[in-house]
């Protein structure tokens, strides 16, 4: 009924693009985000001005990571390096943590004005995990998400949720270390082996194979299948709802 191999009785999912409509909401705050930093760098250094790519920019190097660490790997990528800053930095302050600050702002003025949609087939994926008893946690990186989860109607259909407030106080590495799926299977009381990773982003599907988990659905939404497998997904659909088709293996 769910396309997943019989013996797993528990189902990770990733919040941003797996349940919600808000990954192009996370990508749209990071442009504004890292474009703004980019001219002041470019005016401060002379350097030419290169926009970030929300496209390959933010699937390699942002997408499903703790907010910090998509601002480091970003920044990297362009050979650029700030100062971490503390967490509660100001927006204004080009630091690590100044510019993670900035993205927030920017996330939740769009979250508070355009609202927060889940995808209809994840929906009907999630009321029969429900209707057949298995086991459901939401995993994600954003400190927003029990915000998001609540806007988008889906507080009662998950058990446990870890997420960024959740990996900062206890000392989780985010993806694609494993480390918030393992703890959510432990909350869950269900071995890794029997649960089942739902991710839309490469470093989530990496999460997903280094803890060793029973299954791991890569969901495409952007047209990278092929590096969603060669990342670690098992099996790889465009929504949730293919898999209600799935027999089980």
């Amino acid at each position: 009924m769910l396309g997943l191999p019989n013996d797993v009785t528990a189902c990770l999912f990733d919040l941003d693009g797996v349940l919600t409509q808000t990954a192009r909401v996370h990508n749209a705050a990071w442009a504004d985000t890292f474009n703004a930093f980019l001219r002041r760098y470019a005016e401060r250094t002379g350097e030419p001005f290169r926009p970030y790519d929300p496209g390959d920019d933010y699937n390699r190097y942002v997408d499903g990571r703790p907010r910090a660490d998509g601002v480091r790997t970003f920044l990297a990528s362009r050979a650029i390096e700030l100062p971490e800053g503390n967490h509660d930095d100001q927006p204004e302050v080009d630091t690590v943590n100044g510019l993670g600050n900035r993205k927030n702002v920017e996330l939740l003025h769009r979250i508070h004005t355009d609202g927060v949609l889940p995808y209809p087939g994840s929906v009907r994926y999630l009321h029969e995990t429900v209707r057949l008893g298995l086991r459901r946690a939401v995993v994600s990186a954003s400190a927003n998400c029990r915000e998001v989860v609540t806007a988008a109607g889906l507080a009662d259909l998950l058990e446990v949720r870890v997420d960024g407030v959740v990996a900062r106080a206890e000392g989780l590495r985010g993806k694609p270390h494993p480390d918030t799926f393992l703890a959510a299977a432990a909350r869950l009381g269900v071995p890794p082996e029997r649960c089942a990773v739902f991710e839309d982003a490469l470093a989530g599907v990496e999460a997903g194979r280094a803890g060793r988990f029973g299954y791991v659905v890569g969901v495409d939404r952007v047209g990278q299948a092929d590096q969603l497998r060669t990342h670690g997904a098992d099996i790889v659909v465009t929504d949730l709802a293919e898999l209600l088709a799935e027999e089980p293996t």
